[in-house]
């Protein structure tokens, strides 16, 4: 592969010379990545299976969706995957972003509070919450938010975390990913540790996990919470999902989610398939395949760009629970030769040059490098980063690894050429 990239792609020897050598020695983190691999295609076989899913479901439906037996066998092996009591697997929820505000709305009344243990949340979050002021804010509705800051940006302060909870907010909000910070990524552990922390000082409180980006990276979720939510253009729809999000946990709050997605007393009943409900599945069936790529891929940029100087996050062999990989480039110029590199790697619109622009829901204006099939799918090859300064970069995705290792490579010539 390095030499046709070498012969026939225009990438210089050494830069290619430099990640082929990275790689020898990332044997053991490619392996361990092919296990959760294993274990988690047998997780979604088995929860397929149990719901007996069949050629039937994937018919198609229009106008108000009742009775889509489609619909509801797809919720049921979303369920079942996270020991969940109910799913809200929807084509209409467009991102992650709104997954979450349903949930929030759904869920939380004036007067209520919203809590965050782990600081604040990713951009597009603030103005749903109110940090940043916006219409239809929660904050516009009487709903309080707080926050405690992490320790050192690294881990939780349970002290600070337990006098908080003192007044029994009514919804904990926790973020598995480290969306646009410097901090590590929870581990399902860690996570589970801080749930099982909250539910003995406040049992009454909600507690709803930020799952994008972590679904598949480990062989659980943290199915401790109350609520779940994410995104099917990121790793649960497998690059094949065209859209889509999901809500899982209780039954009652799965259905208040539904009842903030559609209307009051249509709830989960009504929806739609559009014909998606093929995909959605076969997505979810190859998303462990497609989350490990994204994993050696991100592996091999921390390991690469180390070496070319840069300072990584997660290191080259920390333990993962997402598959973003931040790398501090330090100047704007930097950001730009990356993403141009990724660009670069693309198969949709490899002729074009990412430029900032002020992306809705986003404080600063924001760079993506993205050519993908999918529009906004970040488990396809991507990379993106807030133009504010320590300037860091985030890569992710690639449904192959040979397309994200790609990716590093045209991102490290990229680099090489700016110097």
């Amino acid at each position: 592969m390095y030499e046709y990239l070498t012969n026939h792609m225009g990438i210089k020897p050494h830069v290619a010379s430099l990640v082929a050598e990275t790689e020898k020695e990332l044997s053991a983190a490619f392996a361990r990545a092919d296990e959760v691999c294993a274990v988690n295609q047998m997780r979604v076989l088995k929860a397929m299976q149990e719901a007996r899913l069949s050629e039937s479901h994937f018919g198609d439906s229009t106008g108000y969706g009742y009775h889509d037996e489609g619909r509801a066998v797809l919720e049921k092996i979303y369920a079942n995957l996270f020991h969940a009591e109910a799913a809200l697997v929807r084509p209409q929820l467009i991102s992650g972003t709104h997954a979450l505000a349903a949930a929030l709305f759904g869920n939380l009344r004036p007067r209520d509070v919203l809590y965050s243990p782990a600081g604040k949340p990713y951009d597009t979050l603030e103005s749903v919450i109110g940090i940043r002021a916006a219409s239809g804010s929660l904050a516009e509705y009487g709903v309080s938010y707080r926050q405690t800051e992490l320790i050192d940006g690294e881990r939780f302060d349970y002290e600070a975390i337990g006098a908080e909870l003192e007044n029994a907010p009514k919804m904990v909000a926790l973020q598995r990913s480290k969306g646009y910070s410097w901090r590590k990524s929870f581990t399902v552990k860690e996570l589970g540790e801080l749930i099982a922390f909250i539910r003995k000082k406040s049992p009454q409180t909600i507690i709803l996990v930020d799952n994008c980006y972590g679904e598949f990276v480990d062989e659980h979720e943290p199915t401790e919470a109350d609520l779940l939510a994410g995104s099917l253009i990121k790793n649960p729809g497998g690059g094949i999902s065209a859209g889509g999000g999901y809500i899982v946990g209780k039954r009652e709050l799965v259905e208040r989610s539904a009842e903030r997605l559609t209307a009051p007393g249509l709830g989960s009943a009504v929806g739609p398939a559009f014909g998606m409900s093929r995909n959605l599945l076969q997505g979810l069936f190859l998303a462990p395949q497609t989350v490990a790529a994204a994993v050696k891929g991100a592996i091999l940029a921390a390991a690469v760009f180390s070496k070319a100087g840069f300072e990584t996050n997660p290191r080259t062999f920390d333990e993962r629970s997402d598959i973003v990989q931040a790398i501090r480039l330090n100047t704007a110029e930097n950001v730009l030769a990356f993403c141009k590199g990724v660009q670069k790697a693309a198969p949709v619109d490899c002729f074009v040059t990412p430029e900032p622009w002020q992306m809705p829901g986003y404080s600063h204006g924001v760079v993506m490098a993205g050519g993908t099939f999918i529009q906004g799918s970040s488990i396809e090859l991507s990379a993106d980063a807030p133009m504010r300064e320590p300037y860091i970069v985030y890569f992710q995705g690639g449904l192959t690894a040979a397309h994200s290792r790609a990716g590093v490579v045209f991102a490290l010539q990229e680099l090489d050429n700016a110097v």
